[in-house]
C-alpha cells in the first residue's frame, strides 16, 4: 500500500462533468492521450450478480431456481475458483430461503456473499445468514451524492466510513460499491475514499474491497480516454493508490454496447475480479455475460481442463426451458444458430474443413455441433451437410437426391418465400427422395 495521501475535494456544488455528459446530447468521448500501462494480474476471476442485479431485470427467481442456477455456476467452475463469488439480496423471506438452500450445498465456489444498503442495521441480516462478506452501496458520483442523497462529499464519506467500520467490527469483509464511478470526480472523491478504506484495512488487518460500478455504462476500454470514463485509468488509479488487485472488482452495464470490452479492460489493467450475470441479464441493458467472460478468461489465461465449458450449454437450455429466457438465435456461444451457417459458400467450406467457418471446436468445448440452416443461399453443399449431419451416410453434392431437394428449395423461394426452411420440411423431403433407401439416423 502507498503512503500517499489523497485529500477530499469537498466542493460546495456538484461536478456533473457537463462537457462530457451534456444530457441533451449523446455523451462525449474525450481522449487525453495519456496512456496507462497494462498490468494484468497473474490470477483473474469472475464474480456473479445473477441473484442481485440479474433479478432487477425480470420477475424474481424462486429459491429453488436460484439454487439450480447456483449448481450450474459450480459445475462450470469445476472447483477452479474461476467463478469465485456470487451475491444475494437478504431482505425478503424468499431471498433468505435461497441463501439457505445454496449454503446447504457446501460448495467452496462460488462463495456466497450479501448485498446491503449503507445502513448499519442491515448488518444484522448479514450476520444472521452467517456470511463473511457483503457488498455495500457507497455511491461515488456527485449525481448521487448531491442530487440523490442530498449530502456533501464530506458528509457522504463520513457516513460510508461508519458503515464500513460497522462491518469490520462485526468481522465481515466489506465490499464497497462505488456506484456511478464513471461519472465521479475520481481524484476529488473516489481516490480519497479509497485511501480512507485502505487505512481501515490496515487498522483492522482485514481486506476492504472496492467494486467499480459503471452504473450507466459510460465506461470506455481505452487507456488513452480521459477520466472518469476510462476503465484502464480507473483501475490503474486504484492500484497506484495502494489497493491490491485482488480487492478490486469491476461491475459494468451495457448501455453503449461496451460491457464485455470494459470488463476485459478491467482485467487487463490490474483488476482481479469482474462481475457478471448469466447471459448478461441485469438491470436495464444488463451486465457482462457470465458465459462470455468464462470464454474471455480462457483466451487470456488458457483453456482450463477443469472448467466445464459444456455446462454453459446446459445452463442455456435450462434458462430457456425453465426460466423463460428468450435468447436470440444468433446470441453468441449459446444461441440456437450461433454456429449455424446459412451461406452456401460457407457450407462448402465447412465440408472441406470446419475450421474455415467455425471459430473453435464448438462440439468439444460447448457440446454444440456445427450446423447449416437451409435457405435459398445454402446451395447443394449445405444440403449435403444437413443430410450427412443427421443421417449415417456420405454423399456428394451432385447426388440426384441432393439435386431434387435443392429444386424443391429453389421452388419455395421462387414463390417469394422469405423464411428459412424448417427441419420438419427438410426431413419430409429427405424421406421423399430417399424412399425405402433412407439411411439410419446418426
Amino acid at each position: 500500500m502507498t503512503d500517499k495521501k489523497y485529500n477530499l475535494d469537498d466542493v460546495q456544488r456538484p461536478n456533473l462533468y457537463r462537457e462530457v455528459f451534456p444530457y441533451t446530447e449523446f455523451p462525449k468521448i474525450i481522449f487525453d492521450d495519456v496512456p496507462v500501462k497494462r498490468d494484468t494480474p497473474d490470477e483473474i476471476w469472475i464474480t456473479d450478480t445473477t441473484f442481485r442485479d440479474g433479478q432487477q431485470a425480470r420477475p424474481p427467481y424462486t429459491p429453488e431456481q436460484i439454487c439450480r442456477i447456483y449448481d450450474f455456476l459450480h459445475e462450470i467452475d469445476g472447483g477452479t475458483g474461476l467463478i469465485r463469488q456470487c451475491e444475494f439480496f437478504l431482505y425478503s423471506k424468499r431471498d433468505r430461503r435461497a441463501v439457505e438452500l445454496c449454503k446447504e450445498r457446501h460448495y467452496q465456489y462460488p462463495q456466497i456473499t450479501g448485498w446491503i444498503r449503507a445502513v448499519e442495521a442491515d448488518f444484522k441480516l448479514v450476520k444472521e445468514m452467517g456470511l463473511s462478506e457483503t457488498g455495500i452501496l457507497t455511491s461515488a458520483s456527485d449525481y448521487h451524492i448531491f442530487l440523490k442523497l442530498r449530502r456533501t462529499r464530506s458528509q457522504a464519506l463520513r457516513a460510508y466510513l461508519e458503515v464500513v467500520k460497522a462491518a469490520l467490527d462485526n468481522g465481515i469483509i466489506p465490499r464497497c460499491h462505488f456506484e456511478d464511478v464513471t461519472r465521479a470526480d475520481f481524484e476529488g472523491f473516489a481516490l480519497p475514499f479509497a485511501s480512507e478504506l485502505m487505512e481501515l484495512a490496515k487498522q483492522y488487518d482485514s481486506p476492504v474491497k472496492i467494486r467499480l460500478c459503471d452504473t450507466l455504462g459510460f465506461g470506455l476500454p481505452s487507456a488513452e480516454a480521459a477520466l472518469p470514463r476510462s476503465v484502464p485509468k480507473l483501475v490503474a488509479g486504484l492500484r497506484q493508490a495502494g489497493v491490491p488487485a485482488e480487492w478490486i472488482e469491476w461491475h459494468g452495464h451495457n448501455d453503449f454496447h461496451k460491457v464485455q470490452a470494459n470488463a476485459c479492460a478491467a482485467w487487463l489493467y490490474g483488476c482481479c475480479a469482474t462481475n457478471t450475470s448469466i447471459f448478461g441479464v441485469g438491470e436495464r441493458t444488463g451486465n457482462p455475460p457470465l458465459e462470455a467472460m468464462v470464454v474471455e478468461h480462457a483466451q487470456l489465461k488458457g483453456t482450463n481442463p477443469k472448467v466445464n465449458y459444456a455446462a454453459i450449454t446446459e445452463l442455456a437450455d435450462y434458462a430457456q426451458k425453465e426460466l423463460g429466457f428468450d435468447l436470440p438465435a444468433n446470441y453468441p456461444l449459446v444461441g440456437n444458430d450461433f454456429n449455424v451457417t446459412r451461406a452456401g459458400i460457407h457450407a462448402d467450406g465447412l465440408l472441406k474443413n470446419e475450421e474455415i467457418y467455425n471459430c473453435f471446436d464448438t462440439l468439444k468445448l460447448l457440446d454444440r455441433p456445427i450446423g447449416v440452416a437451409i435457405t435459398d443461399k445454402t446451395g447443394a453443399a449445405g444440403i449435403k451437410h444437413y443430410i450427412e449431419d443427421k443421417y449415417d451416410i456420405e454423399i456428394t453434392k451432385h447426388d440426384p437426391r441432393v439435386v431434387a431437394i435443392k429444386e424443391k428449395i429453389d421452388a419455395e423461394y421462387t414463390a417469394d418465400r422469405v423464411s428459412a426452411i424448417s427441419s420438419e420440411e427438410m426431413d419430409k423431403w429427405i424421406i421423399e427422395v430417399f424412399g425405402d433407401k433412407l439411411p439410419p439416423l446418426r
